[in-house]
């Protein structure tokens, strides 16, 4: 759907998120990942009709940490897409005490069905402190036109998370996500991370919601999920 204006847009969002690394390309840094989950959850809801996935990152820091810009891409069920890619950017700066992230992702659906709205914009907030073991974030994410049939929608969530070694991480998230068009509901996840190698990060998390009657997505699910930084 509408491809010219999509490829029009994406290459003016990487056209501006490439101008940051610009100004300290010889002390900047990019960082790759991948990894596969046996389905791919997001806000707690499968983009994969419960089937596994596999996704991928590329992210270019500046030599601050303070910029951030990149592709990555998933693998979904969605309206006859398969995959979707996205590319964005954004600022972490601190401030009393508190770390930010503050970001905006231009994301698209390849090979939709025709007529599909394939395309949307995502921006983040989230707001985390660590004090000794213990963490937590608060996260608003807000999409003014969403793909598929969605239009807009709105997730608020609070994560508290412990570590039991530097190995060993325990974590819940409860959430609330309004849609416009869509179900609207209540996401939860708990579960444990624990790093295998430097490189290689092991994920076991439930995730639920009240809105299991709603279809197959909303179920509730284990989800096990490998993660490498190259």
């Amino acid at each position: 759907m509408r491809l010219k204006n999509i490829c029009l847009t994406s290459a003016l969002t990487a056209a501006a998120l490439l101008t940051l690394p610009m100004a300290a390309q010889a002390q900047s840094s990019w960082e790759v990942s991948a990894g596969v989950t046996t389905d791919n959850r997001s806000k707690d809801a499968s983009k994969s009709d419960g089937k596994p996935s596999v996704w991928g990152e590329a992210l270019w820091n500046s030599a601050d940490g303070m910029f951030y810009a990149g592709p990555a891409f998933e693998t979904i069920k969605s309206n006859g897409s398969d995959v979707e890619v996205g590319i964005g950017g954004g600022v972490r700066p601190q401030w009393a005490g508190f770390d930010f992230d503050l970001n905006a992702t231009h994301k698209w659906r390849l090979d939709s069905n025709p007529g599909v709205d394939d395309d949307a914009w995502e921006f983040t907030a989230d707001m985390k402190r660590s004090i000794g073991p213990a963490s937590g974030r608060l996260r608003v994410q807000h999409s003014p036109d969403g793909a598929g049939s969605v239009k807009q929608w709105t997730w608020v969530s609070a994560r508290a998370g412990w570590d039991f070694t530097d190995r060993l991480n325990a974590s819940a998230e409860l959430g609330y996500r309004d849609q416009t068009n869509s179900v609207s509901y209540t996401g939860y996840n708990i579960g444990v991370s624990y790093m295998l190698t430097p490189k290689l990060e092991l994920d076991v998390r439930y995730h639920g919601t009240d809105a299991q009657s709603q279809g197959k997505q909303y179920e509730d699910a284990v989800v096990a999920g490998l993660a490498y930084a190259f």
